[in-house]
C-alpha cells in the first residue's frame, strides 16, 4: 500500500522529556499548534485551546473510564489451593464477553452538555482476557488469588487459556460486585515508560473529568488536559461538545513486531456510538461544520464508523475496531485533532502523520524536542487543524 516502513516513524527522544508525573494543575500543559495546510507550527499553551475553535465546531470527546486494571496475584494449582506460591502481575486487557457498568461519577453538569445516557447492564460472566508476568510460569486450569494488603484472599480466577506474549484468558469466582473490588486491591495502570509505582494522585489525575464509561487499561491521554471550566468555556463559545466510548485496550502496550506498514495488524477495541452523537456528526457533515477529534481515539472510532456506512449517514452502534490509519488514509470526518505526543514507531504516530503527512509531523517532533516539550501520557499536546 504505502511501502514506508515502521523504521521510517523513528526519531530521538531524550529520556528526560518523558514525563513522570503530571503538570501540576490540568490544564497547565504546553501545546504547539500545526497548520496542516503549511506545516507552520506555533508554541502555545492549552489554556489558548478554546480559541483554536469556532462556534459551530463540533468537539467529540471520548468518555472512557480506566479501571484499576494491575492486579498481583499467588500462583496455586487446584490439587495444591491451600499453598499459594509466587508473586504474578495480571493486567487486565479486556472483558471477554460482558459490558461493563458506568462509573457513577460523571458531573450532572458535563453530562447535560456531553450527553446522558443509561448504563449497560453488567453481566453475570467474569472472563477476562488479560497480560500476566511472568507469562511462562502461568499455565492453563492454575488458580490465581488475589489477596488485599491485609492478606484476605478478595478474587480467585482460574487460567482457561493461554496466548502469546503473556496473554491468558481468566475465569473469575463470582463476587458481589468486582469493579468495587478491583478499586480496593487494584493499581491504575500507568504505561511502561512511567517508571514509577501509581500512587493515590494517579486515580484522579489519569482519568479525564468526563470519563464515565469503565474499560480503559490506559487513558485516551489527549482529554487529559480538560477542566470542567474548558468544557463550560467551549459550550459558551457556541461549540457543540458530543461523545463516542472507545476502551483502549492491549494495542496500547504491544509494540509493532513487524517491519512493513502493510503487516501492522492492531488489536481490537471495543467502541460505542450513542445516537445524539451520530446524529451530530452527521448534521455537521450536512451543515459543513468542523469536526474536531479529541485524541486518536476519536479518530478511529469516527472513521471506523464512517467506513462502516460507505457513504451513508452513520447510525448508533456498538462493535469493534481493528482499524489502522496510516499515510495514504482518506479522512472522512476528522477535520481537526487533539493530541498527545506518541512513541517512535507506533500506531498513533502513524495516524498522526496519516493527518498532517509524515515529514511535517516529524519536523514538528524534531521540534518539540528541540523546544523540551513533555511527552506522552502525562505529557504536553499538539493541535493540527
Amino acid at each position: 500500500m504505502t511501502g514506508l516502513r515502521v523504521a521510517d516513524f523513528d526519531f530521538d527522544l531524550p529520556a528526560e522529556l518523558i514525563a513522570q508525573q503530571p503538570p501540576p494543575e490540568r490544564g497547565l500543559s504546553r501545546m504547539l499548534v500545526m497548520d496542516r495546510a503549511t506545516g507552520a507550527l506555533r508554541d502555545a499553551n492549552f489554556a489558548e485551546f478554546t480559541a483554536q475553535l469556532k462556534p459551530g465546531d463540533l468537539l467529540v470527546l471520548n468518555d472512557t473510564r480506566v479501571i484499576p486494571a494491575r492486579l498481583y496475584a499467588r500462583r496455586t494449582l487446584r490439587r495444591e489451593r491451600e499453598k499459594p506460591t509466587g508473586q504474578i502481575e495480571v493486567m487486565l486487557t479486556e472483558p471477554a464477553a460482558p459490558q461493563l457498568p458506568r462509573a457513577p461519577s460523571f458531573p450532572l453538569l458535563l453530562a447535560e452538555r456531553v450527553g446522558n445516557h443509561e448504563p449497560h447492564p453488567a453481566s453475570g460472566e467474569n472472563l477476562w482476557r488479560a497480560l500476566v508476568r511472568p507469562g511462562r510460569k502461568v499455565a492453563i486450569s492454575e488458580i490465581l488469588v488475589f489477596p488485599s494488603p491485609s492478606g484476605a484472599i478478595e478474587l480467585e480466577a482460574e487460567v482457561l487459556e493461554r496466548g502469546e506474549f503473556g496473554e491468558r484468558l481468566l475465569r473469575f469466582k463470582p463476587v458481589e460486585d468486582f469493579f468495587a473490588v478491583l478499586e480496593r486491591i487494584g493499581h491504575i495502570p500507568l504505561p511502561p515508560y512511567i517508571h514509577r509505582d501509581d500512587v493515590m494522585n494517579d486515580r484522579e489525575r489519569y482519568q479525564t473529568v468526563f470519563s464515565r464509561e469503565r474499560g480503559s487499561v490506559a487513558a485516551p491521554t489527549a482529554g487529559l488536559h480538560f477542566t470542567p471550566h474548558t468544557l463550560i468555556e467551549l459550550a459558551a463559545r457556541g461549540v457543540e461538545i458530543a461523545r463516542v466510548t472507545l476502551h483502549v485496550g492491549l494495542g496500547t502496550f504491544a509494540p509493532l513486531r513487524v517491519e512493513s506498514l502493510d503487516q501492522v495488524r492492531l488489536h481490537r477495541e471495543r467502541y460505542t456510538l450513542p445516537a445524539d452523537t451520530a446524529e451530530a456528526v452527521n448534521r455537521a457533515v450536512r451543515e459543513g461544520r468542523r469536526i474536531v477529534a479529541v485524541g486518536t481515539t476519536v479518530v478511529r472510532t469516527l472513521e471506523h464508523c464512517a467506513l462502516q456506512a460507505a457513504g451513508h449517514e452513520l447510525k448508533p452502534h456498538s462493535g469493534v475496531t481493528e482499524i489502522f490509519i496510516s499515510p495514504g488514509f482518506e479522512f472522512r470526518r476528522v477535520g481537526a485533532l487533539l493530541t498527545n505526543f506518541h512513541l517512535p514507531q507506533s500506531s498513533l504516530l502513524m495516524l498522526v502523520s496519516a493527518f498532517a503527512g509524515r515529514e511535517p509531523v516529524l519536523a514538528a517532533y524534531s521540534h518539540a524536542v528541540q523546544q523540551q516539550y513533555r511527552f506522552f501520557s502525562y505529557g504536553d499536546c499538539m493541535f493540527l487543524s
